[in-house]
């Protein structure tokens, strides 16, 4: 059996170059979350529709709030205390963390 060629440096680093395990490793970016652009003060149209719709439903949170009208968390909390002085809407927990209101039925007798 003939001797083995030995191989230049430069052949060696090519062929490490051309190897499976010579490749770096690709990192993923990672799952960006798409940025919602929430109102900061009502436009005439979207306070239309926060009083028509908020008083019907069963829960009402900042957070719902939020999601649906598409307005930020302040406006929701700002909005919910206007919403129970009129006496639409009334309250069933009142934490720091977190508001939750139902629609005013006849049993507001509370």
């Amino acid at each position: 059996m003939p001797p083995k060629e030995q191989k230049s440096k430069e052949q060696k680093a090519k062929a490490a170059m051309h190897s499976s395990k010579g490749k770096k490793k690709k990192w993923s970016k990672g799952k960006t979350k798409e940025k919602v652009n929430n109102e900061v003060k009502y436009t005439q149209g979207g306070f239309d529709k926060m009083l028509t719709e908020v008083p019907k439903m069963k829960m009402i949170t900042p957070s719902i709030l939020s999601d649906r009208l598409r307005i930020n968390g302040s406006l929701a909390r700002a909005t919910l205390k206007h919403l129970e002085a009129e006496g639409k809407i009334r309250a069933i927990t009142k934490h720091s963390a977190q508001l939750i209101y139902t629609r005013a039925t006849n049993v507001a007798a509370e």
